[in-house]
């Protein structure tokens, strides 16, 4: 137990918010690196129905994920808040008990999936041979979504520590798994798209094992779950999870409208608009990872109480935000001509590739402070805010501004408008996480002691 304490209550709050980023988004580039190179070796099979299949099942599988990442930031921001109070026992009894709802809920979730995949599959636009194959692969993946929601839940746990080496570590793992299988499953044995399927249930397998581990070994590992317990956490697991699994579904909503927008002017249109979604999570991956980053930091001193700190936190992650998106945008503008020749691009998919090297790099940052602010709203008390935040961004914040962009400058004007877009709930985010720090913490800090104290009468008792 030596290791289960506050690390971010002290030392300086920048290098907090960069070491915690900077690990994180190493994990999520190496899962975005394994699902390009997973596509890369179904399309070398030569057979169209598979990457299809593969790109059907990838939109269903992100509804999963999405539940998981709810479960992940709920766990996350309760155990930091524990942490942040001073009271381990009430840590390792938050983290028994959002993994057990987790796991509950999560294959509650999956048969629920698991039953409706052709109808899901369907209304993806799924027919024919590339129907059959999208619910043959989703039926080997979807009932492992338990295991994907330990070890998210798991790292998000070792995030709230201030342990981000090894809740990377675990990703990495599932990712190495991964890669290596790929071959061997789909070409060496033949096993075509079952194979892939394959591999991905081993890597989350292995990152549900490689993020509990660290728990067990050095912090405290897991109590007794008792009914008492289960029931009295209940609230506040669904208080946080539900609005946050909410928040996470409002993106392909928003992007369903970019895409058809995009349709109206061409396929080359179209094609623009997808190499620079696959740039985006590569050039961004640092601030993608922004929310689950500095969480934990704003959790822990939240639950200390500590106003100020709380403050800085939030300051430096603006800070390191900015430092990121000018450097990054920098280099894309640099770069800007060999990225555009490696896809092969021209015409109207040139100039998009080359729009968002430009100025819409740049105003990614209001991206970051929508994330930044997310993750005040989750470990504040307040996480409907980034439910409505982020709805509202990709529905008020999107549709009417890339309609009268479009009409504007034509197919650039979709990218624009939902840039513009961002921009205008970006600000509406950073004035209410500012009112929520100053006016909302210290009312949330105070509840969460009395329960804190409360759980401890009960561990007594036991």
């Amino acid at each position: 137990m030596a290791d289960a304490q506050a690390k971010f209550l002290s030392g300086n709050l920048f290098r907090h918010v960069s070491i915690m980023s900077l690990t994180a988004s190493l994990g999520l580039m190496a899962v975005f690196l394994v699902d390009f190179v997973d596509m890369i070796f179904i399309s070398m099979l030569g057979k169209a129905e598979l990457a299809a299949a593969v790109g059907y099942a990838g939109a269903i599988l992100f509804f999963t994920t999405s539940f998981g990442i709810g479960m992940a930031i709920s766990a996350g921001a309760l155990v930091a808040r524990a942490l942040g109070a001073g009271d381990q026992d009430l840590a390792r009894q938050r983290a028994t008990n959002a993994l057990i709802y987790g796991v509950l809920f999560g294959s509650v979730f999956a048969l629920l999936v698991w039953l409706n995949l052709d109808h899901l599959a369907r209304l993806m636009g799924a027919r024919g041979e590339t129907l059959a194959l999208t619910v043959h692969y989703l039926a080997i993946i979807v009932p492992t979504l338990p295991l994907l929601l330990v070890g998210m839940m798991g790292g998000a746990i070792l995030r709230a520590h201030g342990d981000a080496r090894r809740a990377m570590m675990a990703t990495l793992y599932g990712a190495g798994v991964n890669a290596v299988l790929d071959p061997i499953l789909i070409f060496g044995l033949d096993l075509e798209l079952t194979g892939a399927a394959l591999a991905s249930v081993c890597a989350r397998i292995t990152i549900a094992a490689t993020a509990l581990l660290p728990i067990l070994r050095h912090y405290g590992g897991f109590m007794r779950p008792t009914p008492q317990c289960l029931r009295l956490d209940l609230p506040p697991v669904l208080a946080i999870a539900g609005p946050a699994i909410l928040t996470q579904l409002a993106t392909p909503v928003g992007q369903a409208f970019v895409t058809r927008a995009m349709a109206e002017f061409g396929e080359a249109a179209v094609a623009g608009m997808a190499i620079v979604a696959r740039l985006t999570p590569v050039a961004f991956g640092v601030i993608f990872a922004l929310s689950g980053a500095v969480g934990p930091i704003i959790g822990q001193n939240a639950g200390a109480g500590d106003l100020d700190r709380v403050k800085g936190a939030f300051r430096a992650a603006l800070q390191f935000t900015a430092i990121v998106i000018l450097s990054v945008s920098a280099l894309l503008f640099v770069l800007r001509g060999p990225i555009g020749a490696i896809f092969g691009a021209d015409g109207v998919t040139l100039a998009l590739v080359y729009l968002f090297c430009g100025p819409l790099a740049l105003l990614y940052f209001f991206n970051g402070l929508i994330f930044v602010s997310n993750a005040a709203f989750n470990n504040l008390g307040h996480p409907f805010y980034s439910t409505w935040i982020n709805w509202g961004r990709n529905t008020l914040g999107t549709i009417p501004f890339v309609m009268l962009f479009a009409m504007w400058f034509g197919a650039a004007g979709v990218l624009i408008g939902q840039a513009v877009g961002g921009v205008i709930f970006a600000a509406v985010a950073y004035l209410l996480a500012r009112k929520v720090i100053a006016d909302g913490a210290k009312p949330q800090i105070a509840p969460f002691q009395r329960q804190s104290r409360l759980m401890s009468i009960l561990h007594l008792r036991r």
